[in-house]
């Protein structure tokens, strides 16, 4: 999937250089260009990338406070400079554009929405949200943003990828060195995911293609990117249990929202050596990740490489029913509720106006 990343925020800014490095690294040209945007000059300068400041005339370049309204207010207000900026890089032959932010500060959380909707006015191809969720204990101001941006990009996006800061951040890693190695990982995750049929090294039997993807993530809502790998035999009869255990372990383990795996669409990509793929292998990972969704909807296919290894691609989407995504939600709306000074309503669902829409 050829794509231009636009990243809000600073860490938005710092996930879109490693999703960009990753691909120029190896040499997949999914990336096709790549701007941040930030109402904050400290986290621009940074960036080997090509930037937008955006609400100077509001908060003078010094960043919103977390205030996510104001985050909102200015990327509205600049939206046509964003547009401008990206105008060349959105060329005939980029597929999709994705936005991609942290949804507990106060320009991600606020401008991403806001910058969805405008591309969607504009372009025709899909707009999509790849968001970073905050761990439960960066405070509930972040909680009630990213709720309310999350609502509201679920609304506005064609889909909304979602990582789940607390699900991979290590005990004792410092808080530069977790997020560091949390961006390297969904860089892998989501940049495999864009390559797949796009920089194939050899000739698979069923190699994925961009309309797959894009077809995968029209159940709209919610997705999540799973990844595992293994070492794999030279012979393609003696990896029919690698296939499989690797596909697990991208749902089981590797995916960027964890235990979201009830799902209305999927898509697995068995990366490597075409001669050292499962066929077998291949169509009993299939049947168990939709067993295991409870989606008849499960496309499949190759991803060639040049590996003596084997890796899994896979993507969920509609996964807002999972208990992760409750489970953060519900975190939100206490969030609110703390700060109202309100008692809590077993009944409230998503749709309650303890979370109510960014714009």
């Amino acid at each position: 999937m050829k794509a231009v990343l636009v990243g809000v925020g600073q860490a938005g800014g710092k996930l879109t250089t490693a999703l960009s490095e990753f691909d120029a690294e190896m040499g997949f040209g999914a990336v096709r260009d790549a701007l941040a945007v930030n109402s904050a000059v400290a986290d621009l300068d940074p960036l080997p990338l090509d930037t937008v400041l955006v609400g100077q005339s509001r908060v003078n370049g010094h960043g919103v406070g977390g205030d996510n309204e104001l985050g909102a207010e200015v990327m509205d207000e600049d939206a046509v400079e964003v547009l401008d900026a990206l105008a060349p890089k959105v060329t005939a032959d980029v597929e999709a554009v994705f936005v991609v932010a942290g949804l507990g500060g106060g320009t991600g959380s606020g401008g991403a929405p806001v910058l969805v909707r405008e591309l969607a006015a504009v372009y025709d191809v899909p707009i999509y949200a790849l968001g970073v969720l905050p761990g439960r204990d960066e405070g509930a101001m972040y909680q009630v943003n990213a709720g309310r941006s999350l609502k509201t990009l679920v609304r506005e996006a064609d889909a909304t990828i979602l990582l789940d800061n607390d699900a991979w951040r290590s005990a004792g890693e410092s808080v530069e060195g977790g997020y560091a190695a949390i961006n390297e990982s969904m860089a892998r995750r989501v940049g495999l995911l864009l390559a797949a049929g796009e920089a194939t090294q050899g000739v698979g039997e069923s190699v994925v293609d961009t309309s797959e993807v894009i077809n995968t993530l029209r159940a709209g809502g919610m997705a999540a990117v799973g990844y595992g790998s293994a070492p794999a035999a030279e012979e393609a009869g003696e990896n029919v249990n690698t296939v499989i255990s690797t596909v697990r372990s991208a749902v089981m383990t590797g995916l960027s929202l964890p235990n979201a795996t009830e799902a209305d669409a999927g898509l697995v990509a068995i990366a490597g050596d075409p001669e050292r793929i499962s066929r077998k292998g291949a169509e009993k990972a299939r049947k168990w990740l939709q067993e295991e969704t409870g989606s008849m909807q499960v496309r499949g296919g190759d991803f060639p490489l040049d590996s003596d290894r084997l890796a899994a691609v896979v993507l969920l989407a509609g996964v807002e029913r999972s208990r992760r995504v409750e489970a953060f939600l519900e975190r939100a709306r206490q969030a609110v509720r703390d700060e109202e000074g309100t008692r809590p309503d077993p009944a409230e669902a998503f749709q309650t106006d303890e979370l109510d829409d960014l714009m």
